[in-house]
């Protein structure tokens, strides 16, 4: 299964267009790469707390982790493959810690990890589940550098894995084992552009992503099993979002039916499982209008955009996909605080175009892996006619 969450604050929303760290979390709700467990802050007001979800089995259920004093609204969670949750808090305006949560009979069991300072001008900001299940990662941003960090599944706390040039943002994982990482890079006052980190060589930068010289190019999904890439760049003129595929020589397309009028469009989820078939992977994306949010579904290889209202109680941009095709929407009402709606969206019929349905040829990668950037400084940038 793959889920994705980005979380968004106003800070964000002033940055360009930014996010401030990966896992897609509009809700704070934050599902493990396997989809066995998932976690959030729960309550409301001065009476916030931690609740883990299980959903991996017959029916989904919620178990709350409190502690002596309530959370802080900032307070960051992220579940583990073993069902526990990582917590990191900022103390002090420059202290980030560490805890793992598990239940412990009638209790909440706490096992503290340790600490990252980071000074007030930086941000650290948890990155989005490992897809080992076990390790957990932390960036603190700071103006001219931004630092990686294991704060979870390493021998002696927290400890710091790479140092990267540039302030980042984003946070996609680009294989299975936890290794390569991309984020969005800013140098200086020049563009973002998306790039691969290797955490197994000290944080070695390999470029990414390349529209045009000067376009924002970010990295907002990636699926390993398949190597499809979900892109916002400007280079068309104004944010849009394409696909690609990692390591395949095609260039990335912009389909005309993912721009909606008065309506944000975000992807949020990735069918896993479609095994070098990067065009049939089944796609779930967000949408925002003043009207509220409802959901998007969509794969590259059909030039449609299906449309379905979420669950009532949906926790917008929280879901993920399984390997069959159906798509799993996390909510929670009065009535049901702990639901998982199950979708299986119609199948859009493939309206064949130039240049969106070409068969991608997609490059087997082996160990040590190093991402390739995709070469798009001839990509169409309309769906099917080339610019200029």
């Amino acid at each position: 299964m793959t889920a994705c969450a980005i979380e968004t604050t106003a800070e964000d929303d002033d940055r360009d267009g930014e996010c401030s760290g990966g896992g897609a979390w509009p809700t704070g709700f934050t599902i493990t790469a396997n989809g066995a467990y998932a976690a959030r802050l729960a309550g409301a007001g001065d009476a916030l707390y931690v609740e883990r979800w299980t959903l991996d089995g017959p029916e989904p259920y919620a178990v709350p982790l409190p502690l002596a004093q309530p959370e802080e609204p900032g307070t960051q969670v992220l579940p583990l493959a073993d069902g526990r949750v990582l917590v990191a808090r900022r103390v002090d305006g420059r202290r980030n810690t560490f805890s793992l949560l598990y239940p412990t009979g009638p209790a909440t069991g706490e096992l503290q990890l340790g600490a990252v300072e980071a000074p007030g001008s930086e941000r650290l900001v948890l990155l989005p589940p490992s897809p080992d299940g076990i390790c957990a990662y932390a960036m603190c941003v700071g103006p001219d550098t931004t630092t990686l960090w294991l704060v979870a599944g390493g021998a002696f706390g927290p400890e710091q894995v790479a140092e990267v040039e540039g302030g980042c943002t984003g946070g996609v994982w680009l294989d299975r084992t936890g290794r390569m990482l991309a984020l969005d890079r800013r140098l200086g006052d020049g563009p973002v552009k998306a790039v691969a980190v290797d955490l197994e060589r000290g944080g070695e930068v390999t470029p990414l992503l390349q529209i045009t010289e000067d376009s924002n190019d970010r990295l907002l999904l990636a699926d390993p099993d398949s190597g499809l890439l979900l892109i916002r760049s400007d280079a068309p003129g104004h944010d849009r979002l394409g696909w690609g595929v990692l390591g395949s020589l095609l260039p990335v397309r912009f389909p005309e039916c993912l721009r909606l009028d008065d309506a944000a469009v975000t992807p949020f989820a990735v069918q896993p499982g479609q095994v070098l078939m990067p065009e049939t992977c089944a796609v779930a994306l967000r949408i925002d209008a003043a009207g509220g949010s409802w959901v998007g579904t969509w794969r590259p290889s059909a030039r449609r955009l299906g449309q379905l209202a979420g669950p009532v109680g949906w926790l917008p941009g929280a879901g993920l996909w399984t390997a069959g095709g159906v798509l799993r929407l996390p909510y929670a009402t009065a009535g049901a605080p702990c639901g998982l709606a199950d979708v299986e969206p119609p199948e859009p019929g493939p309206e064949p175009g130039p240049g969106v349905t070409a068969t991608a040829t997609v490059a087997v990668v082996e160990e040590p892996r190093v991402c390739r950037p995709v070469p798009l400084q001839q990509a169409p940038l309309t769906d099917g006619k080339p610019a200029g």
